[in-house]
């Protein structure tokens, strides 16, 4: 058995993993760029949030992605 097969991941599951962090910080990136108090406004309560769950949610496609191989 090569080392390759005793990897946990291939691939295409770090990069996706990769994405997911840069989605992540994006997300809390929009949250901090909100002009109203205590970030009240539509970046810190809606868009920033959504963007961060989608990163969540590719996170786990990342985890769990099987390779056809």
């Amino acid at each position: 058995m090569s080392n390759k097969e005793k990897l946990a991941f291939k691939k295409a599951n770090y990069i996706l993993m990769l994405a997911g962090i840069g989605v992540l910080t994006l997300g809390f990136f929009i949250m901090t760029i909100d002009k109203e108090d205590y970030g009240f406004g539509f970046f810190g309560i809606t868009l920033g949030p959504i963007v961060v769950m989608v990163g969540f949610v590719l996170e786990f496609f990342a985890i769990f992605h099987k390779s056809k191989k």
